[in-house]
């Protein structure tokens, strides 16, 4: 398949399916990191973020998966190498053996400040080539963070 078969100019959508793969290769990162705090969590807020641990990295998860898809979709291979990831994703991993809990979700709020930042990129890039498909997919996975954003500031006590 190419993006001509789904109505769209091949040249005019390779800066969008560019942003998705660095956008692929930045959810892989924060995923993994997810994923260390949920096992690595101590302290108090252990079951409160224990729960919300699991909640974000099983989202995260699917939104990957997602992702991947629109890029199979319009018509190029999504990356697929966790050494393209490290090497291409803003977002760097961590050591969460030992964080405390705040500084863990400081680092997730990090992510996905991050991640909101390409989201924006890639609404404006797909929105350019006509793109509607990745512009709806991803506005979906904005607000997903924006409410979570919202969320864990709030419970870290943050304005």
């Amino acid at each position: 398949m190419d993006a001509k078969e789904i109505s769209l100019i091949e040249k005019e959508v390779k800066a969008v399916v560019d942003l998705l793969n660095d956008y692929l290769a930045n959810y892989h990162i924060h995923y993994q990191k997810l994923r260390g705090c949920h096992w690595n969590i101590k302290g108090q807020n252990f079951f409160t973020l224990h729960v919300k641990f699991e909640e974000l990295y099983t989202n995260a998860q699917e939104t990957i998966d997602e992702i991947a898809e629109r890029v199979l979709t319009l018509g190029k291979p999504p990356h697929s190498r966790f050494t393209d990831y490290i090497n291409e994703s803003v977002i760097k991993e961590i050591n969460t053996i030992g964080l405390q809990d705040l500084a863990m979700v400081d680092a997730i709020l990090d992510d996905m400040s991050l991640l909101i930042q390409l989201e924006r990129e890639l609404m404006e890039a797909s929105a350019n080539a006509g793109d509607d498909g990745t512009n709806d997919m991803v506005n979906r996975f904005m607000q997903y963070k924006e409410k979570n954003t919202w969320m864990l500031r709030s419970f870290a006590g943050k304005k």
